[in-house]
C-alpha cells in the first residue's frame, strides 16, 4: 500500500508527499540492469532523502539491492532498531559518533584515518573486528585520505588488520563531476583510485568490494570507452534510487526510471489580473497580459526551495511555472503560461495541484487533492 492509499482512508490533505514504493522497486531493478551484476549500495541517508528510510531500505531491499548506504552511524543503527538486518555502510563521523554501538551491530564504517583508534577501541570493546571500507579522497576534497596520507593508512589498517581489529572490506572514492559527463576531472578520479587501490593490494589488503560510481557514475557508465572503469565492483546509487536524474538536459524517463515521490496540495485562491500586475516579494514578476494567478499553499518551509521560481506545477492535465519569489508558505502560478503534461522535461519532478472548482474567483477549491 502507498503512503496515498493511507492518506486517501483518513481524509483529504491540504498538503502531502507521496511514495511509491513500487517506483523505488522498479528503479531499483533498473539501476541493477545498468550495473551488470555489481553489487548495488541503496543509499537511504538523511531519512531516503526525505522518502522514509525504513520503508525505502526495505523496498530497495526486496528489489534486490545488496546493501545500504547512510552517512552517519546514527541513521545505521537507526535502520538496525527498524528490524533491518541487511548490511549497512556508514561513512561520515563526527566526535560523536558511536563507534561501539556501530561496531556490536554490525555497521561496516567509512575510514578516512582520523577516526581509525576509535574504531581499534570499539573494536577492542566489541570483542570482534570492525568491517571497513577505505575512503581514498581522489579530487572531491570531502573527507577521504588524501594521495600523502594514503601510504601511511594503510599501514596502520594492516597492522590493525592482523591483530584482528579489522577488516577490510571495500575501498572506496566519491565522484565530484559525474554528472557532467563531458568534463575530465572524472577521468582523473578514476586513474588516481586505480592507483590507491593497487597501493591496497601490494600493502597486502584484500578489498572485495571497490566502488566509485554514484548515481550519475551508474548512468552514464556505458558511454565510457572502458565502462568496467566505473562499474568496479559495486556502484552507491542514491538519486537514482528515487527516480530522478542527475543530469541537467536528460529526464529520468530516458534512463527507464520512475520519480517515487509527488507533493500534492489544493489550490488556495484563484483571481484575474490585467496585464503588469506584480508577483511576490520584490515584483520580480509582472505579467505580461491579462491573465488568472493560482495561490498554492506551499513554500520554502514546506520543503520547496526558494530558488524554485520557475519549477513546475502540475493542475488537472497541464503544467504551469511558479512565477514571482518562492514565499515562507506559498508561490503563484500564472494559468497563461500552461502547457500539456508530457510536453517538458520537468513533468517528472512537477508539484501537484488539485484544480478549484471553475468559475469562482477567489474561492477556496472544492475538488479533492490530486490529480
Amino acid at each position: 500500500m502507498t503512503s496515498e492509499q493511507n492518506r486517501q482512508a483518513a481524509g483529504p490533505s491540504e498538503r502531502s508527499a507521496v511514495v511509491d514504493l513500487a517506483a523505488v522497486q522498479h528503479n531499483v531493478g533498473r539501476l541493477l540492469d545498468l550495473a551488470r551484476g555489481r553489487t548495488l549500495i541503496a543509499v537511504v541517508k538523511a531519512d531516503a532523502y526525505g522518502h522514509g528510510a525504513p520503508q525505502v531500505a526495505r523496498a530497495a531491499l526486496a528489489a534486490g539491492a545488496h546493501m545500504l548506504g547512510t552517512a552517519h552511524v546514527a541513521e545505521a543503527l537507526a535502520l538496525r532498531a527498524q528490524g533491518i538486518t541487511a548490511p549497512v555502510l556508514a561513512w561520515l563521523h563526527t566526535a560523536a559518533t558511536d563507534f561501539n554501538a556501530a561496531v556490536s551491530q554490525d555497521v561496516r564504517l567509512g575510514l578516512s584515518g582520523g577516526e581509525l583508534d576509535l574504531v581499534l577501541d570499539a573494536a577492542r570493546e566489541a570483542g570482534r573486528p570492525a568491517v571497513v571500507h577505505l575512503k581514498f579522497d581522489s579530487g572531491l576534497g570531502r573527507n577521504g585520505a588524501t594521495p600523502a596520507q594514503w601510504p601511511r593508512l594503510l599501514e596502520r589498517v594492516r597492522r590493525a588488520e592482523s591483530e584482528g581489529l579489522l577488516t577490510v572490506e571495500g575501498v572506496f572514492t566519491h565522484l565530484a563531476v559525474a554528472d557532467e559527463p563531458t568534463r575530465p576531472e572524472t577521468a582523473e578520479q578514476l586513474a588516481a583510485f586505480q592507483d590507491a587501490v593497487r597501493a591496497a593490494r601490494e600493502a597486502g589488503l584484500n578489498p572485495t568490494l571497490v566502488h566509485a560510481a554514484n548515481t550519475p557514475g551508474l548512468l552514464s557508465a556505458a558511454d565510457l570507452p572502458d565502462p568496467d572503469a566505473m562499474l568496479l565492483d559495486a556502484v552507491r546509487v542514491g538519486l537514482g534510487l528515487y527516480g530522478l536524474s542527475p543530469f541537467a538536459d536528460r529526464t529520468p524517463q530516458e534512463f527507464g526510471l520512475v520519480p517515487a515521490m509527488t507533493l500534492r496540495t489544493r489550490v488556495a485562491n484563484v483571481k484575474d489580473v490585467p496585464a503588469g500586475a506584480g508577483v511576490s516579494y520584490g515584483l520580480t514578476y509582472r505579467t505580461e497580459g491579462p491573465t488568472r494567478l493560482v495561490l498554492v499553499p506551499l513554500g520554502y518551509a514546506d520543503g520547496v526551495p526558494r530558488v524554485a521560481t520557475g519549477a513546475p506545477v502540475r493542475i488537472g492535465d497541464r503544467i504551469f511555472p511558479v512565477v514571482g519569489r518562492i514565499a515562507m508558505d506559498q508561490c503563484v502560478v500564472d494559468l497563461s503560461l500552461g502547457r500539456p503534461v508530457g510536453a517538458g522535461a520537468g513533468d517528472g519532478r512537477a508539484l501537484e495541484s488539485a484544480p478549484p472548482t471553475a468559475g469562482r474567483d477567489g474561492a477556496g477549491p472544492e475538488a479533492d487533492d490530486g490529480v
